[in-house]
């Protein structure tokens, strides 16, 4: 049985995303920010969904374990986004060189950005992990645009060194999956494993 939006459990975001944030308003859900500062390195020969899934979960599970201490109940989510060219993950960048250098390899080119998510109860720990995929296509850029759009300061807290909703989106032509998980949170995703929990959307 659905739960209906008057009965609906809170949601609590471990992320500081306010992109992340915004796609979960759209939703029309009650929802918390309570960022993790869950450890972030993991084994760099996992493969991409498995990377992306774990650290989610991680997230999560950092966030739900302070909430049932505090006997503060909700259902945690957990989100984790990377970029893979050519089998290689690109993170986010660590300067303005790297970001260059990461432009400089997508441009042009096919990639897939992976996007983890996890959620849990912290109330009964009832957990759920999945992972969305999306090829995106990149027109051609000239050394100039790069150092321009680096220069803006928009790719430097993004995995691969982009914004697909931001001037970023300049650089893309196509994109093959969900817009959203390149964002950082493949909505669709969310609201079939929100109906695990009862929260059925709309």
């Amino acid at each position: 049985m659905s739960i209906s939006k008057f009965e609906r459990p809170t949601i609590v975001m471990a992320s500081s995303s306010p992109r992340r944030q915004e796609l979960v308003r759209s939703l029309g859900l009650p929802y918390v920010v309570h960022p993790s500062n869950a450890d972030e390195t993991v084994d760099p020969n996992l493969d991409p969904d498995c990377i992306v899934e774990t650290l989610a979960l991680r997230k999560a599970q950092a966030v739900a374990d302070v909430r049932k201490a505090a006997g503060e109940h909700g259902i945690v989510i957990g989100s984790d986004t990377i970029v893979v060219l050519d089998g290689e993950v690109l993170g986010k960048p660590v300067n303005e060189e790297d970001a260059v250098r990461m432009l400089t390899r997508l441009q042009g080119r096919s990639h897939k950005v992976y996007t983890g998510v996890a959620m849990i109860d912290s109330a009964d720990e009832h957990t759920e992990v999945a992972h969305g995929v999306t090829t995106v296509h990149m027109k051609p850029w000239t050394d100039e645009q790069i150092h321009r759009y680096v220069a803006t300061g928009e790719p430097m807290d993004k995995a691969g060194a982009y914004g697909i909703q931001g001037i970023g989106s300049t650089l893309v032509t196509q994109i093959e999956g969900c817009y959203f998980n390149v964002v950082g949170l493949p909505l669709s995703l969310v609201s079939d494993m929100l109906a695990s929990y009862g929260i059925i959307i709309p």
